[in-house]
């Protein structure tokens, strides 16, 4: 049975940082592209990052969707069989709740295509 858990949000002020953590079990991420989406209430949900399976050279690809570049990161520690999304300079409208999914691949449209995701950590960023 696949289950991914998110955790790690929080209330966080504008500007500070945070890191989410996806734990896979029943599945080995590495295998998969693994992302974070976020939806807010009343909104769509949107990608946020995603990284693709590891291959045979470690390497990692990456996308992040344009509001978030340059002030998050996508990482996976396949070890642990962990994703994690680490939030620098947050702002009001990162709020949201944050969501792990597998997917086939990496791009700007993983999300139509995810398989399995969690139930969610939510952000607020407030003063």
């Amino acid at each position: 049975q696949v289950q991914l858990e998110e955790s790690g949000g929080g209330l966080v002020q504008p500007g500070g940082s945070v890191r989410l953590s996806c734990a896979g079990s029943g599945v080995t991420l590495a295998y998969f592209t693994t992302g974070w989406f976020r939806q807010a209430p009343g909104e769509e949900r949107e990608g946020v990052a995603c990284i693709s399976s590891s291959d045979s050279k470690g390497d990692d690809r990456t996308y992040y969707v344009d509001s978030v570049k340059g002030r998050f990161t996508i990482s996976r520690d396949n070890e642990k069989n962990m994703v994690y999304l680490q939030m620098n300079k947050l702002k009001p409208e990162d709020a949201a709740d944050y969501y792990c999914a597998t997917a086939p691949a990496c791009s700007s449209r993983w999300t139509l295509f995810a398989a399995y995701w969690g139930q969610g950590t939510q952000v607020t960023v407030s003063s």
